[in-house]
C-alpha cells in the first residue's frame, strides 16, 4: 500500500468536488506532546514557537530532555490544537518560526507531517531538533 500526503487544502477541494456537501475536512492525526514553548530563543532562527514531542528510543547518556523519553505519554492533540496559541499569537513570530523537538519527532511522523504542512501552507518558517 502507498501513502500519499497531500495538503490539507487539497484534501479539502478534492472531497468537496466528489461530495458537494463537504464543507470542510478536520484533520484527526494527533501528536502526544510533553510541552509547548511559546518564546524560544535557541531553537533556530528569530523566536519560535517550540513544540517538545512524547518519545525517543535513543537515551543518549547526555540528554537534556530524559523526561520526553517514554512514548504514548503526554497530552495527546490535534494539529490544531497544537497551532492554536501560535496563531494566537504569529506577530510575534514574524522573524522566527515553529521548531519540533523532543524527545524524537521522527516517532511520530504523520503528526509532523501533518504539523508542517499545515506551517508550510501559511508561509510559516519551520526547525526539527531530530537525533
Amino acid at each position: 500500500m502507498k501513502i500519499f500526503y497531500m495538503p490539507k487544502s487539497v484534501i479539502q477541494d478534492y472531497a468537496k468536488q466528489k461530495i458537494p456537501e463537504v464543507k470542510e475536512v478536520i484533520s484527526m492525526t494527533k501528536g502526544y506532546i510533553h510541552s509547548i514553548e511559546t518564546c524560544g530563543t535557541v531553537d533556530g532562527p528569530g523566536l519560535r514557537y517550540v513544540i517538545f514531542l512524547q518519545g525517543c528510543p535513543m537515551r543518549c547518556q547526555y540528554c537534556h530532555n530524559p523526561d520526553t523519553w517514554e512514548p504514548g505519554k503526554g497530552d495527546e492533540m490535534t494539529v490544531e490544537e497544537v497551532l492554536k496559541s501560535f496563531y494566537h499569537n504569529t506577530a510575534f513570530y514574524k522573524t522566527g518560526g515553529v521548531t519540533v523537538t523532543g524527545g524524537e519527532p521522527m516517532m511520530q511522523m504523520d503528526f509532523l507531517i501533518e504539523l508542517f504542512t499545515e506551517l508550510h501552507e501559511g508561509g510559516y518558517h519551520t526547525c526539527i531538533d531530530t537525533s
